[in-house]
């Protein structure tokens, strides 16, 4: 599918006390060396990680830094390893989180527990990097020292859980958000989450597309041209408590997925998008997904695909020219070019329930000879080529050589 990297969710033993449904939380650990028996071994775990290695892609877990549960091997045998109320109890980081309990970062004894912990995965389960839950509550200079220590053992990929939750702050010119900190030195990527608030409006029509714009104009004042962003649709906190995609997004599905895959930042897809997953998967409770059936496979596959390896599509200090296109209709329809040198792609997404019409723009330097991703049809592209865009439709070309 063009997948490059794959996500584990927390895969330790789960607290009892406090837990949260029949099977609780994954972000409730209970021993962080461990594996939780209903999922498998160790020895299946690295099974997994050398399988996927043969097929190219990377394996990162989800590491919880922030919290234990409130029965777990820290809490019984390091209970000065926590925060405490003034009476001397445990106490969860925050109010809705009832089933853990707060990590104490100023004890130099736990952070070296927890570097040690993260590099036994590394080292033992053979994992890639990590994604870490609420990461701006740690310290970060223990993130920079733990992304030090681990790239002793391998290059690793860092994931922030942080910058994007949080309001924006008003910035002057040429001053970057302060929580890109954590982007410095320890973190490869943090979340696009509001990237991901502006499209579902857009997709319910609560705001014009022409926002995606305000959204790239405050992203570009926010963060340096280095980093990059993870662009999604859904995900395991989104699905479970503000619904599927197909709930939230309606018919405009596969165009908003078009726009998360390929404005700048890097695309992931939750599990069981690729079947076309209708469902909201209860969080602290047994949930299955109808495997077998892939609607959308090809779809995410082209896409994925031509996002990995365009060069015109590249993050970072590679990164390509960004261009937001004019459209006879921006409330409802929004384009933009990608280039790197003469490698080209063109987007148009059509979120309104009625065909529309786009063309391409004139002193852009775009004419020329191009495909189309998913009919694979060849075309002359010019200033006066009127291109149609079905209801709640996309198209994506890419310039050929000449």
């Amino acid at each position: 599918m063009g997948v490059g990297i794959l996500w584990l969710m927390p895969i330790q033993p789960i607290g009892q006390q406090n837990r949260k449904g029949q099977l609780g939380s994954p972000y409730s650990i209970r021993d962080y060396r461990a594996v939780n028996p209903e999922l498998g071994t160790m020895q299946d775990v690295q099974h997994l990680v050398a399988e996927a290695h043969k097929l190219g892609m990377h394996v990162i877990l989800d590491w919880v830094a922030n919290h234990t549960s409130w029965d777990s091997k820290l809490a019984q045998q390091h209970p000065d390893w926590f925060t405490k109320t003034a009476s001397g109890q445990f106490r969860p980081p925050v109010a809705d989180w009832q089933d853990v309990i707060d990590l104490d970062y100023s004890k130099p004894e736990l952070q070296r527990y927890m570097r040690e912990s993260m590099a036994y995965w590394v080292r033992e389960g053979g994992f890639d990097g990590f994604r870490c839950d609420v990461a701006g509550l740690v310290p970060t200079p223990f993130w920079e020292q733990t992304r030090a220590e681990l790239e002793k053992l391998k290059p690793v990929f860092m994931l922030a859980e942080w910058d994007e939750l949080f309001p924006p702050t008003f910035l002057k010119p040429g001053e970057f958000d302060p929580n890109t900190h954590l982007l410095e030195k320890a973190f490869d990527m943090t979340y696009g989450l509001r990237l991901h608030d502006v499209l579902d409006s857009v997709a319910r029509h609560q705001r014009p597309a022409y926002d995606i714009n305000v959204y790239r104009a405050r992203e570009r004042r926010m963060y340096p041209p280095s980093v990059y962003l993870m662009n999604f649709t859904s995900s395991h906190d989104i699905n479970s408590w503000d619904g599927s995609e197909y709930e939230r997004l309606g018919p405009n599905v596969q165009p908003m997925a078009v726009l998360a895959a390929l404005l700048p930042g890097m695309p992931m897809v939750y599990t069981g998008q690729e079947a076309g997953l209708k469902k909201r998967l209860a969080f602290f409770d047994k949930d299955t997904i109808n495997w077998g059936n892939y609607p959308l496979e090809n779809f995410y596959t082209k896409l994925l695909t031509l996002k990995k390896h365009h060069p015109a599509l590249l993050n970072g200090d590679a990164c390509s020219q960004f261009t937001a296109l004019p459209t006879p209709d921006s409330t409802d329809v929004y384009a933009f070019s990608r280039r790197k040198n003469e490698a080209t792609v063109l987007v148009a997404v059509n979120v309104a329930a009625k065909p529309r019409q786009w063309a391409l723009p004139q002193n852009q330097n775009l004419e020329g000879n191009y495909r189309e991703l998913f009919s694979g049809k060849l075309q002359r592209l010019s200033a006066d080529t009127k291109l149609p865009l079905p209801p709640h439709g996309y198209v994506v070309y890419e310039r050929q050589k000449q």
